[in-house]
């Protein structure tokens, strides 16, 4: 795996991509680990305002409502909206957040890892899931909301080359924005990384901001990603290389 992603950045054009064919479907095929989760039927709950929401909850509204109709001065003032409720549908599915660091390198065994996690995601949450490089940046692979072929998604993680310093506290947060937009039931952050953060920004005040979180480190290299986990209350657990990264997604989402 790791000589066919190293293959993918052949100079011969034609070399490069059958290489990129071959890495999509095999990636696709091995990665199909632990069950794809089922859509089942939704319920309808409180939420938090939102104008595509649902239907307003007049009885856990009413007292924002009341307060906004007016003052004894007799002035209106706007409703605050953080303080209104809507009755919605919630999926019972997972919605996924992979984060993938690239600002070590980003050949071989580590980009086939990256490409088989992004590929394992895509198959146990396919109409729910978000795909994140970050180094000091944060690149969008596929965003929650778009429906992407999952080998195009493959195939993009395959193009990341590695470089930059490392802001987990930033893919934390862009993970959080991603998340916000499912209205799935379990919104799950796979954070894929050493954790070794060497930007200002502060990850554990932003693991707060996502409401499970997931570490895969590298086998070898986890210090720092242990005592990160300990600290957030994460799940964590090590890979070796490509071949093992499936396997321990389907570890920690079962």
């Amino acid at each position: 795996m790791a000589l066919l992603v190293d293959l993918t950045a052949a100079t011969d054009v034609r070399l490069r991509e059958l290489a990129r064919r071959l890495a999509g479907r095999l990636f696709l095929d091995i990665s199909r680990r632990g069950p794809v989760r089922p859509r089942g039927i939704g319920k309808i709950v409180e939420q938090p305002y939102r104008p595509d929401g649902g239907d307003l909850d007049l009885d856990a509204s009413m007292e924002a409502i009341v307060e906004a109709g007016g003052t004894r001065s007799g002035r209106s003032h706007g409703v605050d909206t953080e303080r209104l409720r809507v009755r919605g549908w919630v999926k019972p599915g997972t919605a996924l957040c992979l984060l993938i660091d690239r600002s070590g390198s980003m050949g071989g065994k580590p980009l086939a890892t990256s490409a088989v996690a992004a590929a394992a995601v895509a198959w146990r949450a396919p109409a729910d899931y978000s795909v994140l490089a970050f180094a000091k940046d944060v690149v969008v692979a596929k965003s929650q909301e778009l429906d992407k072929a999952s080998e195009r998604v493959v195939n993009d993680v395959l193009s990341l080359r590695g470089f930059g310093t490392t802001d987990v506290a930033g893919a934390l947060i862009a993970a959080a924005q991603q998340l916000s937009r499912s209205r799935a039931g379990r919104k799950i952050t796979i954070l894929l990384s050493d954790c070794r953060a060497t930007v200002d920004g502060d990850p554990v005040a932003a693991a707060a901001g996502v409401e499970e979180l997931m570490i895969i480190a590298p086998e070898g290299d986890s210090d720092e990603a242990e005592a990160f986990a300990r600290r957030v209350g994460a799940r964590l657990t090590t890979v070796s290389g490509p071949s093992a990264v499936a396997d321990a997604i389907a570890r920690l989402l079962d």
